[in-house]
């Protein structure tokens, strides 16, 4: 009498290993292609059209490209107000950092102060460019009336375009740096504290320390800071909207406005799917080199 085969195991057991993976992934995948691919290839094709968003779309090939890298000062202006913000973020994890050595520490009252400085980072955008235009503002701004208070002359640095920009980028970083201090505070408690008290037997100390073994053990949340200010800087739009409009005389818009101005102010909706594009171009090259500068570092170790 023999006895009864085996049932072959099912396909999931044959597969179970190669499809795990998939399955995880899949969602992930799936919203990334749904909310970031989709729209892109969509600015990119809408890029080569003149569409008003009623009448037929005309496709005019690199028509608005040409328009707006030969013919158009205003892009132009955004795209370098996009670098000065690029730049001033940059500054940004190096002070979050200097914040966060300095409130490391425990003492009577440095939770209140620590949740201070945290307190930027939680207030809105809109509030926070509520706040600086009332403090900036020509005729009733705390600024002015400090200044009155030394028997120095007001200065309307909101209404000038040599200054509007920079006062923006200075209000857009008040909440980046408060960020940047938490990721680092995040990054100096999870420390080993016996490798600094190991390092500090060998006599190191000071700058030695914080160069050889503090700062080689927050390169994560270094990474994080400069990607969240390098973003932050690309889509610089809700101060610039609730400060200035991009003016004056469209001296402080940058390109995310910009982009909004054409589409929904003048109705160019391909012209603006081209801005659109430039600034998703400007993002790429920024990351590439990041990539380009921290894929050989983490090779190494």
């Amino acid at each position: 009498m023999t006895g009864q085969r085996p049932a072959a195991p099912g396909f999931w057991r044959r597969n179970q290993r190669r499809l795990a993976p998939i399955l995880f992934l899949a969602p992930a995948v799936i919203m990334f292609t749904v909310f970031v691919v989709v729209p892109v290839i969509e600015s990119l094709r809408l890029s080569l059209y003149d569409w008003d968003g009623l009448s037929a779309p005309r496709f005019i090939g690199l028509g608005n490209y040409v328009e707006l890298f030969r013919d158009d000062p205003v892009f132009w202006t955004a795209l370098k107000n996009n670098i000065y913000w690029l730049v001033a973020f940059l500054v940004s994890p190096a002070l979050g950092l200097l914040l966060a050595l300095f409130l490391n520490q425990s003492g009577f009252g440095m939770r209140f102060v620590k949740s201070l400085y945290f307190m930027p980072f939680v207030i809105s955008q809109v509030v926070v460019g509520l706040m600086f235009s009332w403090f900036f503002n020509a005729d009733f701004g705390l600024l002015n009336h400090i200044l009155e208070g030394f028997g120095l002359p007001p200065v309307a640095l909101l209404e000038s375009e040599n200054s509007a920009t920079f006062v923006i980028i200075a209000a857009g970083l008040w909440p980046q740096v408060a960020y940047c201090m938490i990721l680092y505070l995040t990054g100096l408690t999870a420390i080993n504290p016996e490798l600094l008290e190991a390092a500090r037997m060998e006599g190191v100390k000071g700058f030695k320390l914080l160069w050889h073994i503090v700062l080689p053990q927050l390169k994560p949340a270094t990474s994080i800071a400069l990607i969240v200010s390098v973003v932050g800087a690309l889509r610089s739009f809700d101060l610039v909207s609730v400060m200035t409009d991009g003016g004056p005389y469209q001296s402080s818009t940058v390109l995310a406005y910009y982009m909004y101005e054409q589409t929904f102010g003048a109705f160019r909706i391909g012209y603006g799917a081209a801005i659109a594009s430039c600034l998703f171009f400007l993002m790429d090259i920024c990351i590439v080199i990041y990539l380009i500068r921290s894929l050989p570092r983490a090779r190494a170790r």
